[in-house]
């Protein structure tokens, strides 16, 4: 069974303003996360807060191509999984950004249900993050979940 899922928006911005989205932590917290704790750099170590959660992940930074890819692990012993974020540039104004995500547990009876929450959050934050780039609209997450 594949366990992977996938998202993908297109956003009208330029690559680079979808890229510096994703890795400045001030630029992220208008639409994904509360704060982070340094931005989406190769080999870093970030923690991430959700305060509307009270909750937070560490993520662990594998690869990052400016403008063009973010690769990064997160969740817990045994359940930890690896992100890929493309950023596919259409032209000076458009680009489409894909998010993977595979290593989901074939084995874990819960994985039919795993799958479909983390494909719901990844359109969401695709969503929130579409909202704010194109429209200025900061913080949909928080108006979303209320």
């Amino acid at each position: 069974m594949d366990t992977q899922v996938t998202a993908k928006f297109k956003i009208l911005k330029p690559a680079n303003e979808v890229f510096e989205a994703i890795a400045d932590p001030e630029r992220m917290s208008n639409y994904w996360f509360s704060s982070g704790t340094g931005r989406v750099e190769q080999g870093k170590t970030i923690t991430w807060r959700y305060d509307e959660y009270n909750a937070e992940v560490v993520i662990n930074v594998l690869e990052v191509e400016a403008n063009k890819k973010v690769m990064f692990s997160w969740g817990g012993r045994g359940q930890e999984t690896i992100v890929k974020i493309t950023l596919k540039k259409l032209d000076d104004t458009s680009t489409i950004i894909e998010v993977n995500e595979a290593g989901l547990r074939e084995d874990d009876p819960e994985i039919v249900n795993k799958m479909i929450g983390q494909k719901e959050g990844w359109v969401y934050m695709l969503t929130c993050l579409k909202g704010y780039l194109e429209n200025g609209i900061n913080n949909l997450r928080a108006s979303l979940i209320h």
